[in-house]
């Protein structure tokens, strides 16, 4: 019988060198080890803060089946009163790649009229109401339709990106009620969040803050928007304002926040929404 040809492996990589028993790996655990490197390379990237998803649909009371848990104002007219339904979507957002899963997946230039999306912290609810928002305010950004999308999209960058928060000032101690429940052991926090809703000519953009009183706040947020914005998406000083929760005609102080409420009042008498300008008192545009 004529003898095999003898293999020659010298001076070839390492890879094709015969392995001890104890060294090699099978097939599927070199694929479930490749695997694990590869998650391991794309870990999420984790927030800051832990965020939530709402939607919100503005209702007339008359045909409205579900307790109203946030109350606009009326029209300068009067009518038009709306209950509003509220309800979490989704999951919360922890990661950098899980806000982009819901941003991907969320057509705000599909939101019907009165209809609204918010990207809120945790502990925080869109409600004027809630003890943690009482004394706070927002501004609101009333922005075409045809640029509205971009501009949330910008707006809730600089919110995940701790951008709007570093904008605001914490250097005061915060009232007592602002350290109440969830929250009060960590870091005290200004932002609570920013909402998104359509009207029939334009798209409101709005950003909340815990503290009102808190000029350099109120300042902060402003130009922490014209700082990062492109130029083509800031909207005419004419369109946008700021404004208190309790300012809106339908706040609605529950009984049992009304002395909390009183207590904040006399420090927050004052503000204004710009340098030596006083507080531009304008209720928020209404669907026309």
């Amino acid at each position: 019988m004529s003898r095999r040809p003898q293999l020659f492996t010298h001076g070839l990589s390492g890879l094709s060198q015969a392995t001890s028993a104890n060294d090699a790996q099978s097939p599927a655990e070199q694929r479930d080890s490749a695997k694990k490197n590869f998650l391991k390379t794309m870990r999420d990237l984790p927030t800051h803060h832990v965020w939530k998803v709402y939607f919100a649909r503005q209702l007339k009371h008359d045909t409205a089946n579900k307790p109203s848990l946030l109350r606009p104002p009326q029209d300068e007219s009067g009518h038009g009163e709306y209950n509003v339904q509220l309800q979490q979507l989704g999951s919360q957002i922890e990661s950098v790649q899980a806000f982009w899963r819901y941003n991907n997946n969320m057509p705000v230039d599909k939101l019907k009229m009165r209809e609204s999306i918010y990207l809120f912290k945790e502990g925080f609810k869109p409600i004027w109401e809630d003890r943690r928002n009482m004394h706070g305010g927002s501004w609101t950004f009333r922005v075409s339709k045809s640029i509205g999308p971009e501009f949330w999209n910008q707006v809730q960058l600089l919110a995940i990106g701790e951008k709007l928060e570093e904008a605001l000032d914490e250097s005061e101690t915060p009232s007592p009620e602002a350290l109440t429940g969830f929250g009060c052991s960590r870091l005290y926090d200004q932002l609570c969040g920013v909402g998104f809703s359509a009207r029939f000519s334009a798209h409101l953009i709005t950003i909340w803050h815990r503290e009102s009183s808190k000029q350099k706040s109120v300042d902060g947020i402003l130009a922490c928007i014209k700082d990062n914005l492109p130029q083509e998406l800031l909207p005419k000083s004419e369109n946008y304002f700021y404004k208190r929760h309790r300012d809106h005609a339908g706040f609605k102080t529950p009984p049992e926040s009304q002395a909390v409420l009183e207590s904040g009042q006399p420090a927050e008498e004052s503000i204004v929404t710009e340098a030596n300008q006083p507080v531009v008192k304008v209720d928020p545009p209404s669907a026309q």
